[in-house]
């Protein structure tokens, strides 16, 4: 399930960049699942090697990948870790919780995430409540962003 603290968070990783730049794992990039996600939300093919061929910027190591898809890659590999996942766009939502299907993970955001067709559950850690619509989300949610 996808836990969600809003606001301020001691524990989480705010500065997602820096920890991806220099904590990722070469053989994470060429996970299928990875591929995916990159591909979806930065419209880039994984090469081999790790070399990611993106329409916009042509061939570029992972370091060069936008910050959402280097959050949702550390959300998925680094489990025991809460990282700030307001550099997300709502293109992430939909990953944020396929992540978090088989195994419980748990961020940090700032602002008020689409996430997308309805049902899905979120447990908002804030007031310890478990949502299923965008409705209960922001009547939550909108207290602490």
């Amino acid at each position: 399930m996808l836990k969600i603290f809003y606001g301020d968070m001691k524990e989480a990783i705010y500065n997602t960049a820096a920890y991806f730049k220099y904590d990722y794992e070469d053989e994470w990039i060429t996970e299928p699942f990875v591929k995916e996600m990159i591909k979806d939300v930065d419209q880039s093919i994984v090469l081999e090697n790790g070399v990611i061929d993106s329409p916009v910027l042509g061939k570029i190591p992972p370091l060069g990948l936008s910050g959402g898809v280097k959050t949702l890659i550390l959300v998925a590999f680094e489990k025991d870790k809460i990282f700030n996942a307001s550099t997300c766009g709502d293109n992430c939502a939909k990953w944020l919780l396929k992540i978090a299907e088989n195994e419980d993970r748990t961020i940090n955001l700032r602002h008020l995430m689409r996430f997308g067709p309805e049902p899905f559950t979120i447990h908002i850690l804030n007031t310890d409540q478990i949502v299923h619509s965008t409705e209960e989300l922001v009547s939550i949610a909108g207290e602490f962003v």
